[in-house]
């Protein structure tokens, strides 16, 4: 572009407007200023040709310098790619291994799991089993508590009739005992009773001993004595004891002057006898013939 526009301003300087008279001289005078002219535009045409050669080269130059850095850019930008890239595989790689061994125990953990669900499952199943047996039980308690309940209000009721039979023939066995209202001596207190159609108590049976021990509330005299033949104790029947409810070392004959017998309720229900004097003063326990 840039040699076309110097060719044109050549040609338009050689047809400049030459109108007017022109003589010989003046053509010769032309011809050697068109020549000097020629000779001007060749050495403005080299020269331009030279520049132009010249900034081709400087074009060429540096066009292969940015080449090169561009290539050397690429290169190096490629390089730290790789190295990028490298890296990223490993780091993969590390996170690859990480996820197969969380994988490895997730499975595990899985199957333990699975166990533990089984287990869970055993143990449901038989909890249901022993809730099922518990309800069944539960019933059967429940009619077995109606049961008791009815006997028990049976019971209840036979134990109230009991306590008014007992009342009833307490009522009627205090007819035939009763107690000295004075403390005498032994053979005085059978005197007492025997003023009064009775005599001192005679206690054959157990049951009769707690009887009589519940009733007396203090010692009192009984119909037993050896005061007639010393170590043989006879009832005021005349009767020989079979079985006696002696309190612990009795008798002993202390002095070898006990010879009557009393009962001390308050030292047991059962086996409360003692031997004493016979002239010690106490009440007497009387019973009917």
């Amino acid at each position: 572009m840039e040699l076309d526009s110097i060719y044109q301003n050549f040609e338009c300087r050689n047809t400049e407007d030459t109108s007017g008279p022109r003589t010989l001289n003046h053509k010769q005078n032309e011809g050697k200023d068109e020549n000097r002219r020629g000779s001007r535009c060749l050495v403005l045409m080299t020269v331009c040709l030279g520049l132009i050669c010249v900034l081709l080269l400087v074009i060429i130059i540096l066009q292969h310098i940015f080449i090169t850095a561009e290539r050397e850019s690429l290169v190096s930008s490629n390089k730290i790619t790789a190295e990028e890239f490298n890296q990223i595989i490993n780091s993969l790689q590390d996170n690859y291994t990480d996820l197969t061994q969380k994988k490895l125990e997730l499975e595990t953990r899985v199957k333990d799991l699975t166990v533990e669900k089984d287990q869970l499952k055993n143990s449901f199943s038989s909890l249901s089993q022993k809730k099922l047996e518990l309800e069944t039980r539960v019933k059967d308690l429940t009619v077995e508590k109606d049961q008791l309940k009815n006997s028990f209000r049976s019971l209840s009721q036979k134990k109230l009739e009991l306590e008014s039979k007992v009342t009833s023939l307490s009522d009627e066995l205090l007819r035939y005992f009763f107690i000295s209202n004075e403390s005498k001596s032994w053979s005085e207190s059978r005197k007492y009773c025997r003023d009064r159609g009775a005599d001192l108590v005679i206690i054959n049976t157990e049951e009769k001993q707690r009887f009589i021990s519940s009733i007396a509330k203090e010692r009192v005299w009984i119909g037993l004595s050896d005061i007639e033949t010393e170590g043989r104790m006879i009832w005021v029947d005349k009767s020989t004891l079979n079985r006696g409810f002696w309190s612990k070392d009795q008798p002993n004959d202390y002095n070898r002057n006990e010879d009557c017998v009393e009962l001390s309720p308050a030292k047991d229900p059962v086996n409360n006898w003692f031997d004493r004097p016979c002239s010690e003063m106490k009440k007497g326990f009387c019973e009917k013939n």
